[in-house]
């Protein structure tokens, strides 16, 4: 499946780049708050960890009361350790979760943080999260990560989950299109032809909006119609 193929390829650019830091590069700051650049790489291997134990049902971390920030926190600051730990644990579990995502019954959806996903959803939510703390590891240390078009799949994403984030936001849902130009040039489009509310531009602003790393008002991308600036400031790369 297409998705699963691309989300090696994001894989395999990351690992190109993350076996030339150096020690001193993972100890830097990250521009995720408080975490280093090693401590976001171990949040992707827990991560992935967990992708393997809720598809194969061999047993996921509870995280009682906490909220999803809080427990990923926490449990990065329970285990952190150096590059040389993280690094191979990371690259072990993403070959594991791939594996396993491709094995698994496509129908079957898996628990994951706000509701069950089936196996290519759950694979786009890595890729999103990959790409987006990438960017945390990359821009600081001023390493060029250009946009792909592997980008389409983090941005139907995020279109289609717009009603969940609406209702989050206590709005009604309403339909909005999306039409977004890739770094090759192609045009992607998500949403009803007839959608009274069009957000256009780049696909790269529009997925850094929906992964919190670009504010809508710097992102360049135009809005027309009553709904589509409040959906772009609800935009999230999630899913429902």
């Amino acid at each position: 499946m297409e998705i699963f193929d691309d989300l090696v390829a994001e894989y395999d650019r990351l690992d190109g780049i993350f076996a030339t830091l150096s020690a001193e590069d993972w100890m830097r700051p990250s521009a995720a708050a408080e975490w280093s650049n090693v401590d976001v790489l171990l949040h992707l291997a827990q991560t992935e960890e967990t992708v393997v134990a809720t598809v194969t049902g061999s047993g996921v971390r509870e995280r009682g009361a906490m909220s999803v920030d809080e427990a990923m926190d926490q449990w990065v600051r329970a285990e952190r350790a150096g590059p040389e730990v993280v690094y191979p644990r990371w690259r072990a579990a993403r070959r594991k979760s791939v594996e396993v995502l491709r094995s698994a019954d496509p129908a079957k959806a898996s628990a994951w943080a706000s509701a069950a996903l089936r196996p290519a959803t759950m694979a786009t939510t890595r890729l999103a999260e990959h790409w987006a703390h990438a960017l945390d590891i990359t821009e600081p240390l001023g390493i060029p990560y250009p946009d792909t078009d592997r980008l389409r799949h983090i941005a139907r994403l995020a279109h289609r989950t717009l009603p969940y984030a609406f209702q989050l936001a206590g709005r009604q849902p309403v339909a909005v299109r999306a039409e977004l130009t890739g770094p090759d040039g192609q045009t992607y489009r998500f949403g009803p032809d007839d959608a009274g509310s069009t957000i256009t531009g780049s696909l790269g602003a529009f997925c850094r909006v929906g992964a919190q790393r670009l504010k809508p008002e710097q992102s360049g991308l135009t809005t027309t119609g009553p709904h589509a600036a409040a959906a772009l400031r609800v935009l999230r790369n999630y899913a429902a």
